[in-house]
């Protein structure tokens, strides 16, 4: 099996080396990530100027390409840039969960639709910001199930969320839940505004739904589509023209 590994946290990001070295076991792993955070970014690309890449050691034993831009510009090099054909994409562990409706934003999950745009089967994973070993400790479980239900072969793209309990009850195959965040823009003096955001604190207890079943103490592996088309919509009005 041959495995694009990318992240939106960077090259620099705690989670890179792990999952790197955890996914040798499944085959031949090329990464590509990029030079700086870019969390947030979504499916953004950046074809206006030239960006640099190249390759970088991240541990004595790993050297991988580091690119300029962002995730899905670095799943377009790993996958257009070195000419090489996956057979499957792994982007994270993102330093935070993606869940509910804000994954629409992150980078994280932008780089599997990038793959999936692209016909590769990929799965995001995510975790909460100071859960790392814990999700680390959950990766075999959670591939053991992707194989034994050969979800792979029955959907392209994956959102994966692992709990923050070191050992979760178990893993739910979710949908998204709405809203997580919420939003403000935070005065920092000098015309200076960031946005700030906090997770929303409620619970429908409702386990078919990526941020209660997260919460439950559930990995969440939600199936994904890129295309953007609302074919409900266009069923009932493809047949309207002038």
């Amino acid at each position: 099996m041959r495995i694009l590994i990318v992240n939106d946290d960077g090259m620099n990001a705690a989670a890179l080396p792990h999952l790197i070295r955890w996914a040798r076991k499944l085959g031949e792993v090329t990464c590509v990530a990029p030079k700086f955070e870019q969390s947030g970014k979504s499916q953004a690309i950046d074809f206006t100027q030239p960006r640099e890449i190249k390759k970088v050691f991240i541990a004595p034993d790993m050297e991988i390409w580091a690119m300029d831009s962002t995730p899905a510009d670095c799943v377009r090099f790993g996958v257009t840039g070195l000419g090489v054909t996956y057979d499957l994409i792994l982007s994270g562990i993102n330093r935070g969960y993606n869940l509910g409706d804000d994954i629409a934003y992150s980078g994280t999950v932008g780089a599997i639709n990038e793959g999936g745009r692209l016909g590769i089967p990929s799965v995001a994973l995510s975790t909460d910001v100071d859960t790392l070993e814990e999700a680390l400790g959950m990766l075999d479980a959670w591939w053991d199930f992707m194989e034994r239900t050969r979800l792979l072969e029955k959907g392209l793209l994956y959102n994966v969320n692992f709990p923050r309990e070191a050992a979760p009850k178990g893993i739910r195959v979710t949908h998204q839940g709405g809203e997580f965040y919420s939003d403000a823009f935070e005065y920092r003096g000098n015309d200076m505004y960031m946005q700030v955001g906090a997770p929303i604190e409620y619970d429908r207890c409702d386990l078919t739904i990526d941020i209660d079943a997260v919460r439950a103490g559930y990995i969440s592996v939600s199936p994904m589509a890129w295309q953007r088309t609302d074919w409900r919509v266009y069923e009932v009005v493809k047949d309207i023209a002038e």
